[in-house]
């Protein structure tokens, strides 16, 4: 099974791999993420615009939604171009608005001449154990996620991840869509405390790439910061089995006294 069987042109039903993780009865919103990146390259291609590529995802998260129903999604140009486009899509949940992403598509040049990135890689899949994340969140979507870690300390990690799971039942998605599905994982990989006694849900998420990931597997250099009055950030850098690709980050309610429930 997918985490979303297709309704119609605009509209997809949530499966039970969608569940947890903060509330079993709601939908976790990474698959969500995947799913809103394919509407947005289906509608670039049905548009002429397949040469564009994609260098930032953006959502906002503005609700939650059960899981096993149908959601809509609609996809606006808001800056039209042949080289440069600036692309809103919207998910809802009966008229409810639930994701709010955005994506800037540019025009691809050669330039593998000058191929390179400061950012540090992190050892290969194989090289970290794996872990089992359901240890510490339950849920659909945890539990479709096969992950290796290695953790520096709470809220420190890097970690690669992966899913047998297709985001769409007999519809192919590509390689960025497919990622994008997976990288809302990263804030709750590295706990830097515990999510049954302090909730610290995200209320954003936003991706730079500088290139297109490749391969089944997704890491993650990820930091969880706290500040003093409720605001947190969990920051990644994104990769492929190839080395860096990107960076995201999440800004978190952090709200002692409340948890997984």
């Amino acid at each position: 099974m997918s985490y979303f069987s297709r309704v119609s042109d605009h509209s997809y039903r949530a499966n039970e791999h969608t569940g947890g993780a903060w509330n079993l009865a709601e939908q976790h919103i990474a698959p969500s993420f995947g799913l809103l990146a394919h509407a947005i390259e289906m509608d670039r291609d049905a548009r002429g615009n397949g040469h564009l590529v994609t260098a930032r995802l953006s959502y906002d998260i503005l609700g939650t939604v059960p899981v096993d129903v149908v959601v809509d999604i609609d996809v606006r140009v808001l800056r039209p171009g042949r080289t440069i486009e600036l692309v809103e899509a919207a998910l809802t949940y009966q008229g409810r608005g639930v994701v709010l992403a955005r994506a800037w598509l540019m025009k691809q040049y050669d330039t593998a001449a000058f191929r390179g990135s400061g950012l540090r890689p992190i050892p290969p899949p194989q090289d970290l154990p794996a872990w089992d994340p359901s240890r510490v969140w339950p849920g659909g979507f945890i539990a479709s996620a096969e992950v290796r870690r290695a953790e520096d300390e709470p809220g420190r990690a890097a970690y690669w991840v992966r899913t047998s799971v297709p985001l769409l039942d007999d519809e192919a998605v590509s390689s960025l869509a497919r990622v994008a599905g997976l990288l809302d994982i990263a804030n709750g990989m590295t706990v830097r405390v515990d999510p049954r006694q302090v909730a610290f849900p995200n209320l954003d998420l936003t991706a730079h790439f500088f290139a297109t990931p490749v391969g089944e597997w997704v890491g993650f250099d990820t930091a969880v910061s706290i500040g003093p009055s409720g605001i947190g950030l969990t920051h990644s850098i994104i990769h492929d089995e190839t080395g860096p690709i990107g960076a995201l980050s999440q800004s978190l309610t952090v709200r002692p006294g409340a948890g997984i429930g």
